[in-house]
C-alpha cells in the first residue's frame, strides 16, 4: 500500500473494474466515449487484462457514471452485482484456496491493493462477534455513497462462494454508514441478512466462523497463488507513473516504437524532463524499450504460435539475426528455445 499521504487505495489496478462500470453505463443507454472521457483510456485498453489502470483513472469513471446516472441509490448495487470470482482474478483463488475463513481473510487484507476496493477492509473481533469493517473515510465523497455500494454489493457476490452451502447468512448483520434510501436497496440485495443502519460500514458474523474450514481448502494451490499475488504486485508497482505511460506508447507501436523525442512530445515534456522522470523512477528510456520489446517477443512466442521471423519483423526488426541476439541478450537464451518449448 502507499506509504506517503496519498489515499490508501492509490495503486495502480487492473482494468476489470472499469469493464464493470462501462457494462453498467452502457445499460443506462451512455457510450464509452462519455464514460471514459477524461481518463487517458480508450475502449481496446479496457479490453486488455495487461492494461494498468490508475485509481484516478477508475476515480474519473466512476463519476462520469454518477454524473449522468445521477447519485441514485442502486447503482452502485447494480455495478458490484456484476461481481464474481472469476472477477477477483488471482487474488480470488488465493482466497478461496485458503484453509479456514481467517486465513481467507488475511489473504484478502494482505493482497488488498490486487483488488478494486475504495474502501480499507480490516478484521474485527469482539464478543462473539467476527467480522470486517470498510473503512469509507477516504473515499471522495462526491463518489462515496456509491462505491461504498459497489463495494459491498461485490463482496456479496464473492463471499457465499467461499463458505459454500455452509453460509447461513440469517447469523450475519451488516452494518451501513449509508442513506436510508441506500440501505433499503443494500437490504433489498441481502433479504436473508440483517441489514442495520449506523455509524461504520461492517460485515459481522459469529466468531467461531473464522475457524471455519473452507471447502475449496487446498495449501498447494493456496501457497502458489500467494507466490503469483506477490509478482503481479510487483509488476503493477513497476508499471506506475511517468514509466507506464512510456511503457504505453512503445506498446501500442510495438513495430515502430517512438523515439525518446517523440515520446516526450506526446507527453508535453522535453527530452530532458523525461529522462529526469524516468530516472527518479530508476529506469530509462532504453531500458524501457528492452522490457517490452522482451515481453512482447516472449508472449507472441509462447501463446500465439508465431515463427521466430514473424515475431522479429512485427517488433519492428529487419533482420532475424538481429532480433535473436537482441532475445538472447535479454532472456540468455535463443528464441527457438521457446518455440521448442512450446511445441514441446
Amino acid at each position: 500500500m502507499p506509504t506517503d499521504s496519498r489515499p490508501w487505495w492509490d495503486y495502480p489496478r487492473s482494468p476489470i473494474a472499469v469493464r464493470k462500470f462501462l457494462e453498467t453505463g452502457l445499460d443506462h443507454g451512455l457510450s464509452a466515449e462519455q464514460l471514459l472521457a477524461g481518463t487517458g483510456l480508450d475502449e481496446s485498453d479496457t479490453e486488455s487484462d495487461d492494461t494498468v489502470v490508475e485509481a484516478e483513472q477508475e476515480l474519473t469513471v466512476a463519476r462520469n457514471l454518477v454524473t449522468a446516472v445521477g447519485d441514485v441509490p442502486g447503482l452502485g448495487v447494480d455495478v458490484g452485482a456484476r461481481w464474481s470470482l472469476g472477477t477477483t482474478g488471482i487474488l480470488g483463488f488465493a482466497i478461496l484456496a485458503s484453509p479456514t475463513l481467517r486465513e481467507a481473510i488475511s489473504v484478502g487484507l494482505r493482497y488488498a491493493t490486487l483488488g478494486s476496493l475504495f474502501v480499507l477492509p480490516r478484521l474485527v473481533e469482539g464478543g462473539e462477534d467476527g467480522g470486517f469493517v470498510l473503512d469509507d473515510h477516504e473515499v471522495p465523497e462526491d463518489v462515496r455513497g456509491m462505491l461504498v455500494e459497489r463495494d459491498l454489493s461485490a463482496l456479496a457476490q464473492i463471499f457465499p462462494l467461499i463458505l459454500g452451502a455452509s453460509l447461513e447468512l440469517a447469523s450475519t448483520r451488516v452494518e451501513l454508514n449509508l442513506s436510508e434510501a441506500r440501505c433499503r436497496f443494500v437490504s433489498e440485495l441481502l433479504p436473508d441478512v440483517d441489514v442495520v443502519a449506523a455509524d461504520r460500514t461492517a460485515f459481522i458474523f459469529p466468531k467461531n466462523w473464522l475457524e471455519r474450514p473452507l471447502p475449496a481448502a487446498d495449501p498447494g494451490t493456496a501457497e502458489l497463488c500467494a507466490r503469483q499475488c506477490d509478482d503481479l504486485l510487483d509488476t503493477r508497482l513497476r508499471r506506475r507513473g511517468i514509466a507506464a505511460s512510456v511503457r504505453s506508447q512503445l506498446v501500442r507501436r510495438p513495430a515502430d516504437m517512438p523515439s525518446m523525442r517523440d515520446a516526450a512530445a506526446e507527453l508535453n515534456l522535453d527530452e530532458r524532463t523525461l529522462h529526469r522522470r524516468l530516472t527518479s523512477e530508476g529506469t530509462s528510456f532504453r531500458k524501457l524499450e528492452a522490457e517490452v520489446r522482451e515481453a512482447l517477443a516472449v508472449e507472441l512466442l509462447s501463446r500465439n504460435g508465431l515463427t521466430v521471423e514473424e515475431v522479429a519483423r512485427r517488433l519492428g526488426y529487419s533482420e532475424v539475426a538481429a532480433f535473436s541476439r537482441a532475445f538472447k541478450r535479454w532472456t540468455g537464451t535463443p528464441p527457438s528455445t521457446v518455440r521448442t518449448v512450446v511445441r514441446g
